[in-house]
């Protein structure tokens, strides 16, 4: 009788092994060959820019904010770079101060810089960050990565009037299994859509943009001497005298350099872009900067202009602001249109304030230590 019971219960036993060893196989089996379950996060931008502008009888101070991408980020601690030595104008200056996993998003934009002319090229990092989505609040933090790295990599590029990097969405799709979790992470636009700034709807168009820029860039820099100072001063001189502020925002996008070379109208952003663009084909090393200025009214508001690289220290210019709106015929250039030319940080501090987080909330970026004596 015993042996009886003890072959039942040694059956029972063998019959819920095999259970488990079938559900076992069942679940591997599926895990590889079954309809996965497939969530999609798409991490989407926001434009920021501020439209009002204030202007005295004889003088326009611009203060349309740079256009850039918003989204909560954690801020770090910022400290002053100390440039000492003169860097080739491909520098990307923004990119030296991201972390790892920014430079690769970076890098990949950079990389698909031609083919981002299409207007819906995506973007591809596969499994590339699971490290970080496996993380508690993953696609939080890569979130955050993707904003630093197109804060730099928009800073670092003036040209990209093309594209609106507000229509650009990273992508996480997480695909969950039974016994695993896989990620597929890429940059692209909405379905069905591109990620093209208005006027833009080709890469024909886009191509036909940049022909016209590069025209109008090798004519100015047919001008060149070999003396940066002279250099810098003339590419100041060009915009100041080709270039019209923007009161009415008549341009194509009066916040990009196509409008200020092409249409010659644009706001603020339109003329440090260009300024920047033209220098740093001239082989000069010039970097934006964004903050708030002060005019003679007292009025604070929101403002670019850039900081350039000379005789081994950096110096602010504000374009914008050496272009006045003048009452009545102006005939040439004056000492007026040099008030905020290759300044120190001494006399240009008085009416502009350096804002480190492009965004709210974002990172905190470096800017060059400027000199603090006027040059």
């Amino acid at each position: 009788m015993r042996n009886k019971i003890a072959t039942f219960i040694l059956f029972i036993i063998m019959i819920f092994l095999i259970g488990i060893i079938g559900f076992v196989v069942w679940a591997l089996y599926n895990d590889y060959s079954s309809e996965d379950i497939i969530e999609r996060l798409q991490i989407s931008n926001t434009v920021v820019s501020v439209d009002e502008d204030f202007e005295t009888q004889d003088e326009k101070k611009d203060v349309s904010a740079l256009n850039v991408v918003t989204q909560n980020t954690n801020s770090n601690t910022t400290t002053i770079l100390d440039n000492s030595s003169n860097e080739t104008t491909n520098s990307r200056f923004f990119y030296k101060q991201l972390d790892e996993t920014e430079k690769i998003i970076y890098d990949a934009l950079q990389g698909s810089k031609e083919q981002m002319k299409t207007g819906t090229y995506t973007i591809e990092f596969g499994n590339q960050f699971s490290d970080i989505l496996e993380q508690e609040n993953g696609s939080e933090i890569l979130g955050d990565h993707y904003q630093s790295a197109i804060d730099a990599y928009i800073h670092d590029n003036s040209d990209l009037f093309y594209i609106d990097v507000s229509k650009m969405y990273l992508n996480i799709e997480t695909t969950k299994r039974i016994f695993s979790t896989s990620y597929n992470v890429y940059i692209g636009p909405r379905d069905g859509q591109t990620y093209y700034s208005e006027n833009f709807s080709n890469k024909s168009d886009v191509d036909t943009a940049l022909s016209k820029i590069d025209a109008v860039k090798n004519n100015v820099l047919s001008n060149l001497t070999g003396d940066d100072y002279e250099n810098i001063k003339m590419i100041h001189d060009y915009l100041i005298e080709n270039t019209e502020y923007d009161q009415n925002y008549e341009s194509t996008d009066p916040y990009s350099l196509y409008s200020a070379l092409i249409e010659n109208k644009a706001v603020c952003e339109g003329y440090v872009k260009a300024f920047k663009y033209l220098t740093n084909a001239a082989g000069i090393e010039c970097e934006l900067v964004q903050g708030t200025a002060t005019n003679s009214e007292g009025v604070t508001e929101n403002h670019a202009w850039n900081c350039v690289y000379l005789d081994g220290k950096w110096y602010y210019i504000d374009v914008t602001w050496d272009d006045p709106i003048i009452i009545g015929n102006a005939i040439g250039l004056s000492d007026y249109n040099y008030r905020y030319f290759l300044k120190g940080s001494q006399t240009f501090n008085e009416d502009h304030v350096v804002e480190t987080q492009f965004v709210d909330g974002g990172k905190d970026f470096q800017y060059p230590n400027i000199s603090t004596a006027d040059y």
